[in-house]
């Protein structure tokens, strides 16, 4: 399982703030130093909000971003905390999304991207998969 915590750890000279957001957003970053996540914040929002922001300090992004690079950001970022296997693992049982997304420990809108950006060979394996079946 992808832990964002244990990356944040690594990275001393980043520094966690714990703010209310006025917009309610769940995370921002400078993209340099800092990380402010919205304190209203369940942990799985914790979670995914943490790694979406990690993302862009990976990215050296700084100020606002367009929504086309926010759309590759939340699509990464579904990648790395919703692996394919873990996936395949939870559609196998999961009776609805919000089941799904709980099981894989994300938020229905992380799932959701995931989903949203599967490239050509995971679809493909997804469907062979569900013909063995």
């Amino acid at each position: 399982m992808f832990h964002p915590w244990g990356i944040l750890r690594a990275l001393a000279h980043i520094r966690l703030s714990w703010v209310v957001m006025p917009d309610g957003a769940p995370g921002r970053t400078n993209g340099i130093d800092i990380i402010w996540l919205n304190k209203a914040l369940d942990q799985v929002e914790r979670r995914c909000a943490l790694t979406h922001e990690l993302i862009h300090i990976e990215r050296e992004h700084t100020g606002c971003q367009s929504a086309t690079v926010e759309a590759e950001v939340r699509a990464e970022a579904a990648r790395r905390l919703i692996p394919l296997d873990q996936l395949i693992k939870g559609l196998r049982w999961a009776r609805s999304h919000s089941e799904l997304a709980d099981e894989l420990w994300v938020t229905p809108e992380v799932l959701q991207d995931r989903f949203d950006h599967l490239g050509d060979a995971e679809w493909q394996t997804l469907l062979d998969v569900e013909l063995q079946h």
